[in-house]
């Protein structure tokens, strides 16, 4: 038994990682986040401040169908633990039989009907020892697949609130262009009186007045058009709150303060932050427990099986002394000759495995990626910002001096409806240039894990139950 247990089989070790670099190449110049906000946590986007935000948030985990869907699959393989588990303890069967029936009379050796009845009450036990870790092997990979379906739960769960937030933020940046838009309607249509003030005094031509109104009437078109977006956000933050379409109305709120500055981290901690990288690592597991199991198909399995009960030709005699049977004895079955097929089954098991550990690496390789293409995102972003806020305040000065000039008469209402456009659109690039710093600063939480540990996947005992 020594011996045998010696040969007991198991899966490859586990891969290294992927050589990390020591930090992010896009994070030279990153701020660092302050003292009290050193780590991510669970709730990462109440950091944005923003209570409506939190109150969206709140129902993702309760409400959301996806959500529900990975909870079931995570519950189907913690599940299957307790199958694999069955394997480790005998199997008892019981079959009762109560048979009675005439035998034929021109059987051989027989001269006319006979009747017969038989009533049998057995119970058979069977026990497979796990010599060569089988058993053992099945209960490790129901075991890491159901931490790898933990891990995919989170992943998901990140995935939806991340979804939510930049559902959210792009609503909001519609909400502040909407501010501008309507802000300009009234200030185009001050104009448009001034205009046909003017044009009534001789001043001005009937070509200015055509101007100010195509002005005013197209500005006022792309703030209805805005609209169509905006509801189409709403619905799809309505859904992602597990609601219908018609039972959510977010209220108008203008962006206004720039993302906070969001605490990095080293590019190792994506080993123990991202949800993704720790189920590609726990399906390597499983796929080497895998590797195992193939393994012990070579060696004979060995059997222990008994059978014990009553059997008797009356009803009456059937449980007494004289009616009780029982066998017991060891059994191996081996396979002497498959044409192949243990070899192949093998193979692949081994290729299946090659496979986990090469998408465990490209995860990694993606998660680091993801980082430094919102830090890059981020920080171009927050120049561009800081030149756009340049361009406002130059396009707002060259509209009031456009307008004090026409006042005067120096000009036609042309240079007038450069200056406005010119501003407009400055504006409007500002606030989207505000709504793409929120959403990146979303992805990045997002591509760093949001507040997730990999301390948080479930120990499971080897009946599927936490620990």
């Amino acid at each position: 038994m020594l011996l045998a247990t010696g040969c007991a089989a198991r899966g490859p070790d586990k891969p290294p990682a992927p050589q990390l670099p020591p930090a992010f190449k896009e994070s030279a110049d990153w701020k660092a986040g302050q003292p009290a906000d050193q780590a991510l946590r669970g709730a990462w986007w109440e950091m944005f401040g923003d209570p409506q935000l939190n109150a969206l948030e709140a129902p993702v985990d309760v409400s959301n169908d996806t959500l529900r869907a990975a909870q079931a699959r995570f519950l189907q393989a913690r599940a299957a633990i307790g199958i694999a588990r069955g394997s480790r303890y005998p199997q008892v069967t019981a079959s009762p039989q109560i048979n009675a029936g005439e035998q034929s009379g021109n059987r051989t050796n027989a001269t006319a009907h006979q009747r017969v009845s038989d009533f049998i009450l057995p119970a058979d036990v069977s026990y497979e020892a796990d010599v060569w870790g089988r058993v053992r092997l099945g209960i490790d990979a129901a075991r890491a697949t159901a931490q790898a379906s933990a891990a995919d739960l989170e992943a998901v769960r990140l995935s939806l609130h991340a979804e939510l937030a930049l559902d959210y933020f792009e609503l909001r940046g519609l909400d502040a262009e909407r501010v501008i838009l309507d802000n300009s309607v009234a200030a185009f249509r001050r104009a448009l009186e001034l205009t046909q003030n003017r044009f009534a005094g001789g001043i001005a031509s009937q070509a200015d007045v055509s101007l100010a109104e195509t002005q005013l009437e197209a500005t006022r078109a792309q703030a209805v058009d805005l609209g169509a977006r905006r509801a189409s956000l709403e619905h799809a933050i309505a859904v992602l709150t597990g609601k219908a379409p018609a039972a959510l109305q977010v209220p108008s709120s203008p962006l206004a303060s720039p993302p906070p500055e969001i605490p990095m981290g080293l590019p190792s901690d994506l080993l123990e932050r991202r949800p993704d990288v720790a189920s590609a690592e726990r399906r390597i597991a499983a796929a080497g427990a895998a590797v195992g199991i193939a393994q012990t198909a070579f060696f004979p399995r060995l059997l222990l099986t008994a059978a014990a009960g009553f059997e008797s030709r009356s009803l009456l005699s059937w449980l007494s002394g004289l009616s009780t049977f029982w066998s017991a004895g060891p059994a191996a079955a081996a396979t002497l000759f498959d044409g192949g097929r243990r070899r192949a089954v093998s193979a692949q098991a081994r290729a299946g495995y090659d496979e986990t550990v090469a998408f465990y690496q490209e995860t990694i390789l993606r998660s680091l990626q993801e980082v430094e293409d919102s830090l890059a995102t981020l920080r171009v972003l927050r120049e561009e910002a800081d030149i756009q806020a340049a361009a406002v305040a130059a396009a707002e000065r060259s509209l009031a001096l456009a307008t004090t000039r026409y006042r005067g008469g120096v000009t036609s209402y042309l240079e007038v409806i450069t200056a406005q456009n010119a501003a407009l659109s400055n504006q409007r690039a500002a606030v989207s240039i505000l709504s793409r710093r929120l959403a990146a600063s979303v992805l990045l939480i997002k591509a760093l894990g949001g507040g997730w540990n990999a301390t948080s996947l479930p120990v499971l005992q080897p009946d599927g139950r936490r620990q």
